[in-house]
C-alpha cells in the first residue's frame, strides 16, 4: 500500500499548478529550494502552526512510492522527520485534493482522511 503525504496550499496557487501539470511550490518552499511536505501524523500541527486562520487552502494528497530519490526525509520542527521534495511535483503523483475550511472556532476542518 503506499504511504500519502500531504501538501496545503493555498487554493489559488493549486489551481495554477494544475493548469500547468506541476507544482513548483509555495514563496517558502522556493525560498527553501524544496516542497515541504507533512505525514498524516504532522499535517494537523503544520496547518496550527504555518497557516493559523488563513482561509482558502487546499489539502493535496501525494503517493509517496512516486516521487522516488527527489524526496528525502530530514530533521525538522521538534526533531521530527519531515518529507521534503527537491525537485517540482508532478500532477500524476496527487492522489487527491480537497478544501481545508476554517471551523467556527477558527482551526482548519480536515477531511475524513489523511489516514
Amino acid at each position: 500500500m503506499a504511504k500519502t503525504i500531504y501538501k496545503i496550499c493555498p487554493a489559488g496557487l493549486w489551481r495554477e499548478a494544475e493548469r500547468v501539470g506541476h507544482f513548483d511550490g509555495a514563496p517558502v518552499d522556493l525560498a527553501d529550494g524544496y516542497i515541504h511536505f507533512s505525514t498524516a501524523q504532522q499535517v494537523r500541527e503544520t496547518a496550527a502552526k504555518h497557516f493559523p486562520g488563513q482561509d482558502g487552502l487546499v489539502l493535496v494528497a501525494i503517493d509517496e512510492s512516486q516521487l522516488h530519490d527527489s524526496l528525502k526525509y530530514e530533521v525538522s520542527r521538534n526533531g521530527q522527520l519531515f518529507p521534503h521534495l527537491y525537485g517540482p511535483l508532478a500532477m500524476s503523483t496527487v492522489v487527491w485534493c480537497r478544501p481545508l475550511p476554517l471551523g467556527a472556532d477558527g482551526s482548519h476542518v480536515f477531511p475524513a482522511t489523511p489516514e
